[in-house]
Order: structure tokens, then sequence, then C-alpha cells
């Protein structure tokens, strides 16, 4: 079995996005969703119907992301606007595997929309490859950016 990349996890809705969150605290952090409602300060079962009715108040979501190590539920909400997300860079002098990352993820959207074209793929598969080669591309077009005035490396 393959190892999944939460990297190209893209949710379908907003609870979908909920319920990837609580996926990667189980993977990453072995937090159950009990444990992510004792971190977050609220019953366990007001979590767990947030996450079955997609209805978590818009001032938890941060915590609940923070408690999680992950932000699924905020990128959703900003791609469901129609909007793309980019993480900041810091840059940083890439080395050859970023920039292989970014080769795979033009490889991916150009395979998907070959196969979308064809009319074998599926549109949210397709809209995600796409999604995430220009996320990559936008990340490497600030890092270029920033290269000349380094953020310092306070989290590293």
């Amino acid at each position: 079995m393959s190892k999944l990349d939460w990297r190209k996890v893209r949710p379908l809705d907003l609870r979908d996005a909920m319920e990837w969150c609580t996926k990667y605290a189980r993977a990453k952090h072995n937090y159950s969703v009990d444990n992510i409602a004792d971190l977050m300060g609220v019953n366990k079962w007001t979590l767990y119907k947030w996450i079955a009715d997609a209805d978590m108040p818009a001032r938890l979501i941060k915590p609940f992301e923070h408690v999680c190590g992950v932000n699924y539920v905020s990128k959703w909400l900003v791609e469901s606007a129609g909007k793309m997300v980019v993480d900041i860079p810091k840059g940083k002098k890439c080395g050859v595997n970023d920039l292989q990352r970014l080769q795979a993820s033009y490889h991916d959207s150009v395979g998907e929309l070959i196969r979308f074209y064809d009319g074998g793929a599926d549109v949210e598969k397709t809209l995600s490859a796409i999604q995430a080669a220009l996320e990559q591309t936008a990340w490497h077009r600030s890092n270029v950016q920033k290269y000349r005035q380094p953020e310092l490396p306070f989290e590293d």
C-alpha cells in the first residue's frame, strides 16, 4: 500500500475537509476525535455533531486546525470561493526534490487534462491536479521574489 501524500489531499466539501483534518490528526499525532475535542476545550459529542453537520462555528476553525496540525478547512473555504491558496515562501534556496515535486505536479495536471478531454477523467480530480500545479508555481514565483531578502529561519 502506498503512503498517502497529505499535500495532495483536496476535500470535496466542508464536511470532507473536517474529516480529512481528523484523519491527519490520527495519522500524524495519534489523536482521536475525542482527543481533538479535549484539546479544543469542547465536548466530544459537540465536535462529532459539528463534523457530521459540517457546521463548526467560524471562531473555532483555527483552533480545530491547530490541534489537528493541518488546515484543510481553511483551504477548502478559500478554494470554494474560487480563490487559490499559496503557502507563503521564506525565500530559501530550493533543492532538486522541490523542483522534482513541481515537475511531477505539472505532469499530473497535464495527464489529468488529457484524460478529461478524452472523456475518461473526473472533473474534481482534474481541477485538483490543475490547482496543485498552479499553487506550486505561484509558490516558486514568490520564493524567487523573496530570494534576495529571505526571512529569518525562526521555525527551522
